[in-house]
């Protein structure tokens, strides 16, 4: 019987603890329900109005510097080099020699070629003489005079070989590092020296297929390189690819640039801006006033509600290019609309916000929405 008691006055007695605990439980969510479902005060906010500039558009890409002449100068024929006449990173005119390969073989080979065309000359001139006496026949005259030409032939050959043991500069340009030694031998296509004409100097870059309306050749582009720092080169359009990459869907440009001093070098990596020539109306707002996403930029628009009070909304636009802290709206935005400037973030769709007034103006830092709303 004692047993049963306490049994009963212990359950009674957790009854009463996880009853207290519940209700307690109850009361605060109560509260809280209660307090979420009072009215939250308007966000304080600074708003901006989407303004109109006169822009001149442009478009980004990035590219490589390429000379406008560059190869690796070579050797035609094998030999060993006997005269080195330049040195690493000398200014050369088309023409100059660069190398001299021995040519005492070839030298005497063009001596014995002369001296055959030298009697097959006296031959020919001889036949000539008797032929219209009619000494000789016409076949004879036709083989000397045959036997002729064929030794001046051989003659040309000859020079022709003893002239590529001459390596000359093939344009003026900038020779790079040297890559041969005095005496040493050269086999037949062997690499001596890298020539590139530096000024002018192309920019090739790739643009997208889309594109290719905003661009022709003459427009006016800058580049600029990691190398030259705080230095714009402006150059044009010179060429447009006739096709356009069916991978990539891209096309390739060339632009021409004046390179004074040489402060270009074929090879570097280049950021291009192509200019249009006219400067168009577009839509700006600050960059502060833009949230990038993977799934599309927006703004937080500000509007009125169907009580007349400020709001805003979440709005997806295009953004273009940007300039001294202020972006493009190609779509989504329209001049004089406000946006919210800064303080995306804490913002929700239809929130209830107050704009924050200039502390220049004289007048009290925030104002209600009413007031707000009859601006």
């Amino acid at each position: 019987m004692r047993t049963a008691s306490r049994f009963l006055i212990v359950i009674l007695f957790l009854g009463v603890v996880l009853g207290g605990i519940f209700g307690y439980k109850f009361y605060q969510f109560g509260q809280m329900q209660e307090q979420f479902s009072q009215p939250q005060p308007p966000a304080v906010i600074s708003a901006v109005k989407a303004e109109i500039a006169s822009w001149r558009p442009a478009v980004k890409a990035v590219g490589s510097i390429v000379a406008v002449n560059g190869i690796e100068v070579a050797n035609e024929v094998p030999g060993v080099i006997e005269e080195i006449n330049f040195d690493s990173g000398d200014t050369v005119q088309s023409g100059d020699v660069l190398i001299r390969l021995n040519s005492a073989i070839d030298e005497a080979a063009v001596r014995t070629r002369k001296a055959e065309a030298q009697l097959a000359e006296q031959e020919f001139k001889r036949v000539s003489d008797l032929l219209p006496r009619r000494a000789v026949s016409q076949s004879q005259y036709d083989e000397s005079k045959a036997n002729f030409d064929a030794a001046e032939a051989r003659v040309n050959e000859a020079e022709a070989q003893l002239s590529k043991k001459v390596i000359r500069a093939p344009f003026d340009g900038t020779v790079g590092l040297r890559m041969v030694d005095q005496g040493e031998y050269l086999a037949t296509g062997s690499p001596i020296v890298e020539i590139n004409m530096l000024d002018p100097i192309y920019a090739d870059y790739t643009l997208s297929e889309k594109e290719l309306s905003e661009i022709a050749i003459g427009y006016t582009v800058e580049v600029t390189v990691a190398a030259v720092r705080g230095e714009t080169f402006e150059g044009e359009i010179t060429a447009i690819n006739s096709s356009v990459n069916p991978e990539s869907r891209t096309v390739r440009l060339r632009a021409t640039l004046p390179n004074p001093g040489n402060k270009l070098k074929p090879g570097m990596f280049a950021s291009v801006l192509t200019r249009q020539p006219e400067d168009k109306a577009v839509v700006t707002v600050p960059r502060t006033a833009i949230s990038y996403n993977t799934y599309g930029d927006y703004v937080f628009v500000v509007e009125n509600n169907d009580e007349d009070e400020l709001i805003v909304n979440r709005r997806t636009v295009t953004s273009g290019e940007t300039r001294d802290g202020r972006v493009a709206i190609t779509r989504g935005l329209e001049a004089e609309e406000q946006v919210v400037e800064k303080g995306l973030l804490r913002l929700r769709a239809e929130q209830r916000v107050t704009i924050q007034k200039d502390s220049d103006s004289g007048d009290d830092k925030t104002t209600d929405s009413s007031a707000e709303a009859s601006d």
